[in-house]
């Protein structure tokens, strides 16, 4: 998996990539050029055997504050609607290439979570946050409609129509408390055990079956558009490949010889 970005923070260790955008000063913002930069690395990501999870952490004690209004908001003003369509693709494009990028992936919220930072969060399997993290999906704010990049899909699906639509429609911010109340937030931590409890936690999920995980971010994504007989189906075929894995041979000799199975990935 490549490492050389330019537009935010990698860190690849033991299976573990750590991401985290890179301008703490204005509490994170994401520009044209980190928005396309974390496109193309998550769409990678498919591909990459030594990454096992993403950690997408905070830095400097916030997460991020959606597009940048200097280098995003403004230009956007000026564009026609063929550049301003490209642009509301590529950010879904984003969205799509989290959720499809075949591996974990765990928000670390902490601070100010708001407009695509939130999205970055939402489109995540799971998200840890502190109890001064800060979500808003404040598009109307900016006289937006509150369906981007994927919201009116995905929000409802973590939280329940009635919840996202309150969020949607009025972009106010969600605190900690709701947020894990309401199942957005996974757990809630200390702010100085945020990214070491986030890591430990991609680290245990990891050490299991790799290609079933796979298989299971698969079928979570796309069993919202199957009816219940076409998703019985689609997981019966899902099972029958994953038992052709080694893992699952490995885990039924660790089972007759009491020992705790350790997993390849294949």
């Amino acid at each position: 998996m490549r490492t050389d970005v330019k537009h935010f923070l990698l860190k690849i260790e033991d299976g573990i990539a750590t991401v985290r955008l890179d301008r703490p000063d204005r509490k994170n913002p994401l520009t044209f050029d980190s928005y396309a930069e974390l496109r193309d690395w998550f769409r990678d990501l498919h591909y990459a055997d030594d990454v096992k999870a993403v950690v997408f952490a905070s830095n400097g004690g916030n997460f991020s504050s959606g597009g940048d209004v200097h280098d995003i908001i403004g230009p956007l003003t000026r564009m026609n609607m063929k550049e301003l369509l490209a642009f509301t693709r590529m950010t879904g494009d984003l969205v799509k290439a989290i959720v499809n990028c075949g591996k974990p992936v765990i928000a670390a919220v902490d601070g100010i979570c708001v407009g695509a930072g939130a999205i970055i969060a939402m489109a995540s399997d799971l998200r840890m946050g502190t109890a001064q993290a800060k979500t808003a999906f404040l598009f109307t704010r900016v006289g937006l409609a509150g369906c981007d990049m994927g919201a009116c899909a995905i929000l409802p699906r973590i939280i329940g129509q009635g919840r996202a639509a309150d969020l949607l429609y009025t972009g106010r911010a969600m605190s900690a408390e709701e947020g894990e109340r309401w199942g957005f937030f996974n757990r809630i931590v200390e702010a100085d055990r945020l990214e070491s409890e986030a890591v430990a936690w991609a680290r245990s999920i990891a050490a299991g079956p790799g290609f079933g995980h796979m298989m299971t971010k698969t079928m979570l994504a796309q069993e919202w558009s199957m009816s219940i007989e076409q998703a019985i189906e689609a997981e019966a075929q899902a099972q029958a490949i994953c038992m052709q894995t080694g893992d699952f041979e490995r885990a039924y000799h660790a089972f007759v010889n009491k020992e705790k199975p350790v997993f390849e990935g294949d």
